[in-house]
């Protein structure tokens, strides 16, 4: 509904244009205005239900309430009855803060800003002195939707999943140690992302590989048709033990990054290049047959360690050359979850470390979160790739 123009210029009359959107400017004074207004108006339908059913009931002045917005403090006269029966559903009463202000607390704590780096801004920017406990508490109460989301029910089905692991520093026990992050992106059959859940790394090994399985299985996961993993031993063995037909796929990706690792700058663009024969050979065979050529060429004879490394990932290789090109595209080039991974490092990269898991969960789940709302539709090949998955694995492709 648009606002009568006469409206707009009483309220301009006589203002200063760069007082208007100031920390106590026309906005902060609309705000205050607005809400007493729907206040007195919650009142009075109060009062007037009372009334209907025989209670007697009359107003009995105002309290002063100073709440806490987005850009400033409010100072309310909030109406009260006699009776002390009106709770108000705009600001009830021991709220402090409108929704808006803990919405702006998690954006700034989601973009990787710290306890004092949220204070200070907000200092800065809308002299609001907020207390540090008050931020903790704001972001704390994430825990609780993070609780929920790790715990709700996933699909049944899930064609691809994705694997993928960054390092976060963390203080535990008193020392800052390094831990592995684990996220799973799933494709549903229609091709749209999901995320199905974060876990940090307590234990190293398959105990904890396997847990994450069995956790995925037991919130209704009950079959995986491709998982891409980043090669890390024994993952491979823990996820077909709980999901036996599962073919796991080493991720092409993580084998290119690795071999690189072992050359030097200047020659790791034509090494990469060589290596495109591998993975885009026609079948397995002839992949091995490039393997073999690579090794035995001038690149593989000066970095023989990237020969050595395929090699002993080939058995998780090789269901690749099983797929069309459409689904080796979507395997190998593996660009959603790099896209996070980039967000997440760089939300990470801000922070130093934390302070202990909650506060890395906190974070990792709104930069998740808030990412995935950024995603609209699948990837171009997946039509193709689609057409594939229902010859190739049948009754268990379930749209």
């Amino acid at each position: 509904m648009a606002i009568d123009k006469e409206v707009l210029d009483q309220l301009l009359a006589g203002r200063d244009p760069e007082e208007l959107f100031a920390k106590d400017g026309l906005l902060a004074e609309l705000k205050k205005a607005l809400s007493e207004r729907m206040l007195s108006a919650e009142l009075d339908d109060h009062l007037d239900g009372e009334s209907a059913e025989g209670a007697i009931n009359r107003r009995n002045g105002s309290s002063r309430k100073t709440m806490l917005t987005g850009t400033s403090k409010v100072t309310l006269d909030v109406p009260r009855d006699r009776a002390g029966t009106f709770d108000p559903k705009l600001i009830a009463k021991y709220q402090r803060r409108f929704p808006e202000f803990d919405d702006k607390i998690i954006s700034m704590y989601a973009r990787g800003m710290t306890v004092r780096e949220i204070r200070g801004h907000l200092e800065e920017l809308y002299g609001i002195d907020v207390s540090p406990d008050l931020i903790s508490t704001i972001t704390d109460a994430v825990l609780e939707a993070v609780a929920e989301w790790q715990g709700r029910p996933l699909d049944a089905c899930y064609p691809l999943v994705f694997f993928d692991a960054i390092r976060v520093k963390i203080r535990d026990e008193g020392f800052v140690r390094n831990k592995a992050v684990y996220i799973a992106l799933g494709i549903l059959p229609d091709g749209t992302k999901e995320i199905l859940g974060i876990w940090i790394e307590q234990t190293e090994g398959a105990k904890f590989w396997m847990r994450v399985m069995n956790e995925l299985k037991n919130r209704g996961v009950a079959d995986i048709l491709i998982a891409v993993v980043d090669g890390l031993k024994g993952f491979p063995e823990a996820i077909n033990a709980v999901f036996p037909e599962t073919v796991v796929q080493t991720c092409v990706v993580h084998l290119i990054r690795n071999s690189m690792s072992f050359a030097s700058w200047k020659d790791r663009k034509l090494i990469a290049q060589s290596l495109r024969s591998v993975y885009r050979a026609e079948n397995a065979t002839a992949g091995l047959a490039a393997l073999e050529a690579f090794e035995e060429g001038h690149w593989g004879r000066k970095y023989p360690a990237i020969a050595l490394s395929w090699r002993r990932h080939w058995d998780q290789v090789i269901p690749f050359f099983a797929f069309s090109e459409a689904i080796r595209r979507i395997i190998y080039t593996t660009n959603a979850i790099e896209a996070l991974n980039s967000k997440l490092r760089r939300a990470v990269r801000t922070r130093g470390h934390f302070p202990g898991d909650d506060a890395a969960m906190k974070m990792l789940y709104l930069v998740l979160n808030h990412a995935a709302q950024e995603w609209k539709r699948p990837p171009r090949e997946w039509t193709e790739a689609k057409t594939q998955f229902a010859v190739i694995f049948g009754d268990r492709f379930v749209i």
